[in-house]
């Protein structure tokens, strides 16, 4: 894949992780499509498993935004240096990681895994959790 292909995938995709539309989000990817990513470290495989994902992950996030950094082509695909910005109750968490994407001739991704480090990530929904439980106990 060139890299001109390969921006041309993370184009299409990339905004499609942004306002909870799961469909369309899902249509970037093959039937048989496998996915990985810190929340389901044992994988997702097609269409059934990663909708039913899809629909929970993007309807808690619905802001987020995602960017590509660095795109760097493969054989069959590319690994992507990208950043994201979550916003998590009041506050705005900006993460980097890396995915593998292997993309079929149709331009579909057929494997998807994500690497980052969501320690961040996952301390500042705890803080709002504590923030929430608080505001509704005044």
């Amino acid at each position: 894949m060139t890299e001109t292909e390969a921006r041309a995938v993370c184009d299409r995709w990339l905004p499609r992780w942004t306002g909870n539309r799961p469909d369309e989000l899902l249509a970037c990817y093959h039937e048989d499509t496998r996915y990985r990513d810190p929340g389901r470290p044992d994988g997702l495989r097609g269409h059934a498993e990663l909708r039913r994902y899809f629909e929970r992950l993007l309807a808690a996030n619905p802001d987020w935004s995602w960017s590509a950094r660095e795109v760097i082509p493969t054989a069959g695909g590319f690994t992507l240096r990208w950043a994201a910005a979550i916003p998590v109750g009041g506050e705005t968490v900006n993460e980097e990681g890396l995915d593998i994407v292997e993309v079929d001739a149709d331009g579909l991704i057929t494997r998807n895994e994500v690497f980052f480090d969501r320690t961040a990530l996952l301390a500042a929904h705890a803080a709002a959790a504590v923030a929430a439980g608080e505001g509704e106990a005044s």
